[in-house]
């Protein structure tokens, strides 16, 4: 039951990324957009994320039990010595969710929906940025644990292993990518007369994706991390970043001529790459302290938790999945009515 346990695992941070990544990016695309485009994209993004902005967080949930149910030790370091990020990370996306739900019901029109308008954006956009931070403080070797160092003082356990320069261009890097899958995602869900200025941002996005993914590995080179030297001398993260990248003309082209199910199939398919080459040709060690690497299958829960895990996700994912699926056809549906009325 292990590899049923580990591919929830993955199929859940994958989808995460994809479809919860993509509503943070709508929220940025909001922001960093002039004032003309700003009403359009509120509306568009109200009527794509309305019916499935709070589904998409059942996967985060799973991937937080599993961890903590089947790798207490590895759920326990990234608890613990991630804690001050990952707060962050759940008041932004408290803060997201009030302000989504007040900006679209609040009865009394007043400046009140711009501070909901403003709330939302920032929200979406820091969110993700604590999200990257998390993930690459837990890659850059500069955790320390109370094992390791019981005289550390409070700023170098949890502050200083995510406020370094690799982190945060990760954080950076995470945001580019969810406002890179909202703008393409978005193209299929605009009118006609907006699809071309979906169209520019998505180029744009994945421009700022290119380039703060190469800032990136550079920063982490300089720094001398074992993650980026492991990177950049692995044959199939350099493989997987390079059919990442052959795969932008294809895009480009299925987005030109309007083809939404094979744009949005390519946009998952890269980040499905993008997400191999810096988690799969790594794994297990999906943690890397000061003393070592910290391998996710250390210490994992029994056997007989295993088997119950397992049993219990393939039951669930049976009744979830179908479910989600019946929700998007069904609201699909409502929005193709709504627009022949």
């Amino acid at each position: 039951m292990l590899y049923v346990v580990l591919l929830f695992v993955v199929l859940s941070f994958f989808l995460y990324v994809l479809l919860g990544g993509a509503d943070f990016g709508a929220g940025t695309l909001e922001l960093f957009s002039g004032p003309e485009h700003k009403k359009s994209i509120k509306k568009t993004v109200y009527s794509v994320m309305g019916p499935v902005w709070e589904a998409n967080h059942i996967w985060i949930i799973i991937l937080i039990v599993v961890l903590w149910i089947g790798f207490p030790e590895f759920y326990n370091v990234v608890i613990v010595y991630m804690h001050i990020p990952l707060t962050l990370i759940l008041l932004g996306i408290t803060l997201r969710g009030v302000a989504f739900v007040f900006r679209n019901y609040d009865a009394i029109k007043d400046h009140t929906q711009d501070l909901y308008d403003r709330m939302f954006e920032f929200s979406c956009l820091v969110t993700p940025i604590f999200l990257g931070m998390t993930f690459g403080a837990l890659l850059n070797g500069d955790i320390q644990t109370l094992e390791q160092a019981p005289n550390a003082s409070f700023v170098q356990l949890y502050i200083e292993p995510w406020l370094q320069p690799f982190p945060l261009f990760t954080g950076f890097f995470f945001s580019a990518l969810c406002v890179f899958l909202a703008a393409t995602f978005l193209i299929g869900e605009a009118q006609d007369y907006e699809k071309r200025m979906y169209m520019r941002k998505a180029a744009v996005a994945i421009i700022a994706v290119v380039v703060i993914g190469f800032a990136t590995i550079l920063v982490g080179f300089i720094q001398g991390n074992d993650f980026t030297r492991e990177f950049i001398t692995n044959p199939l993260a350099l493989g997987a970043v390079a059919l990442s990248g052959i795969l932008l003309y294809p895009l480009w082209r299925v987005i030109h001529i309007g083809r939404v199910i094979w744009s949005r199939f390519l946009a998952g398919l890269q980040v499905l790459l993008i997400l191999f080459a810096a988690i799969g040709t790594h794994f297990p060690n999906l943690i890397i302290t000061k003393k070592g690497p910290i391998s996710l299958l250390d210490h994992a829960a029994p056997d007989r938790v295993m088997d119950v895990l397992g049993i219990s996700l393939i039951i669930g994912g049976l009744l979830i999945i179908p479910g989600l699926i019946h929700l998007l056809k069904s609201f699909r549906m409502i929005k193709v009515l709504e627009e022949r009325d």
